[in-house]
């Protein structure tokens, strides 16, 4: 490939490969001077357009595909083709993109994967690759990288065992810390590392990308888990690992394995769990009380509900309970009723929230039982909260708080209708995937979305600017508090809990800010405290413009 040295740039490739490259392809918007020094004079069209111009003409394409997963397909070639415009447009344009290039339709994609793959994005690290990790992850060209999204595909969203093709998610991810948050793309790099599936209809697929074997367990499981992590760190000793969508059997164990060793965290367990409780927040500020007053009861004891759980313990004992009183405060239904001390057979991240209480069997009896103030729903399982059920709630409560999270939106256990509907309008609603607004006798409510990404782009920016070692629960707690604090008495009239999406920049910025703080306090940091945090950080914040090759 011949290239072409560009002071302040580097070397930057000419003619077709120029046009192929995503990093520096511009299109149409080649300077006349540049395309005869890049040698592309002639294979582009004469005119010359603005990337504003770009962007106008990928928007008004994109809303003339029929459905969501052609957007999504449309969206994955651009970016493909101009990395540039295609993070314009989506920081443009994000509250209309975000459902696109993440849940639900991100969901639908993977899906899909198989049948829709264009071109390799990120790195696929597979059984078969066990001893070559290192070898591997130095093909990828960046020399330096900040943030590293990894699943092995078994607990995609609300969707189960994916494999390969959960690539999407890594991909989805990144494109949101980029965009919320301004983390560089060329510095991010999603990796699914393929340990093979038990989706029979996957292993009988004649296009499925990934190992066709049953699943790894045990022991040659955990050797490429180390493999991996031990491959991260000897080439990007610094970068940010990003569990996500891990099976329960795994997520647990391995983010208690590597948090002290590495900077990592899992976003399933923790950044739920930091969106949740801001969420908490919110609400005890839209109604005057106290997070540590509210009793809480969850449907679903995964590994998204009792890490909610245990943000939320902490949470209460920083407003003055002692943890055996928070604790009390948290109540869990699993598939066999209430979690109860005395029951066989409960799983260890269940036990400190099994309290003595005598058994009971179904969701609409612990709701009578234990009258809670906020039900939150992990499960998994559509329209868990049914009329009974909510209609209970606002009987027992003025302003019930109602958290349907389960991704995607047909795995919601209720909708934003059901929920203001069956309470009179008396409910603080929030989901895991977004829904239209709602008018109920004649009040035009904004249902909020518990989304993850108004969390991890704002912790990954306050990480990898400050080089923080380890990701602290604490700093999780401040993020937590910090977004809580985020939405105006304006959002709180809409009944929503966050700012809208076209602010998630700006909250970005101050979650980092909070996460830096804690940095420093608690000697996490390796960069030199620069005084004014805000200051320092916010020029790091990637902006997509193209640069001059002249």
């Amino acid at each position: 490939m011949e290239t072409v040295k560009i002071p302040g740039v580097g070397a930057v490739p000419t003619g077709h490969d120029l046009l192929n490259h995503n990093v520096y392809n511009k299109g149409t918007a080649f300077t006349p001077e540049e395309r005869r020094v890049l040698h592309i004079d002639g294979l582009l069209p004469p005119v010359v357009t603005t990337i504003e111009t770009q962007v106008e003409r990928v928007i008004s394409n994109y809303r003339k595909k029929p459905d969501n997963i052609e957007k999504y397909i449309f969206m994955m070639a651009l970016m493909e083709r101009n990395l540039t415009l295609f993070n314009r447009v989506l920081i443009e344009h994000l509250e209309e993109m975000m459902s696109i290039v993440y849940t639900p339709t991100v969901g639908e994609a993977c899906l899909e994967y198989s049948h829709i793959f264009r071109k390799p994005q990120g790195v696929f690290l597979s059984a078969e690759h066990r001893g070559r990790f290192a070898e591997l992850l130095a093909q990828w060209p960046a020399e330096s990288v900040e943030v590293i999204v990894v699943t092995d595909g078994e607990r995609i969203l609300g969707l189960g065992d994916l494999g390969a093709q959960g690539m999407g998610i890594p991909v989805g991810k990144l494109c949101l810390y980029t965009a919320c948050a301004g983390i560089n793309p060329l510095r991010c790099l999603p990796v699914t590392i393929d340990v093979g599936t038990n989706n029979v209809d996957f292993l009988n697929d004649p296009l499925y990308i990934g190992l066709k074997q049953e699943r790894i367990r045990g022991e040659a499981y955990d050797a490429l888990i180390d493999e991996f992590i031990a491959a991260v760190h000897a080439r990007w000793p610094e970068a940010l690992i990003q569990f996500e969508d891990f099976a329960n059997i795994n997520a647990f164990r391995l983010l208690e394995k590597y948090r002290r060793r590495v900077c990592t965290f899992n976003d399933d367990i923790q950044g739920t769990a930091c969106v949740t409780l801001a969420g908490l927040h919110a609400a005890a500020r839209m109604t005057g009380g106290r997070l540590s007053d509210q009793k809480i009861l969850f449907l679903g004891a995964g590994m998204a509900g009792t890490g909610i759980g245990e943000l939320i313990v902490k949470a209460m004992v920083r407003e003055g309970l002692n943890e055996a009183e928070a604790r009390l405060r948290c109540w869990f239904v699993d598939s066999k009723g209430l979690v109860v001390k005395g029951r066989e057979g409960l799983a260890a991240h269940k036990l400190p929230f099994a309290h003595e209480h005598p058994p009971v069997l179904t969701l609409a009896d612990a709701v009578d039982t234990l009258r809670p103030t906020v039900l939150i729903g992990v499960s998994g399982q559509a329209g868990k909260f049914d009329k009974k059920i909510l209609r209970a709630m606002a009987a027992y409560n003025k302003t019930p708080v109602i958290m349907a999270l389960s991704n995607p939106t047909s795995k919601s256990e209720c909708t934003a209708s059901e929920a203001y509907t069956w309470t009179e309008g008396r409910a603080i609603f929030a989901s895991g995937s977004p829904f239209d607004p709602v008018t109920y006798e004649g009040r035009t409510f904004v249902p909020s979305q518990c989304n993850n990404a108004y969390v991890f782009p704002g912790m990954g920016l306050g990480v990898t600017t400050t080089r923080t070692r380890h990701v602290a629960d604490e700093m999780f707690l401040a993020a937590a508090e910090t977004l809580g604090r985020a939405a105006s008495r304006a959002d709180f009239e809409l009944g929503r809990l966050f700012p809208p999406i076209k602010e998630i920049r700006r909250v970005s910025l101050e979650i980092a800010v909070a996460v830096a703080q804690v940095a420093y306090k608690n000697g996490l940091a390796a960069e030199p405290h620069p005084g004014d945090l805000e200051a320092f950080i916010r020029p790091c914040m990637y902006e997509p413009c193209y640069p001059s090759y002249v």
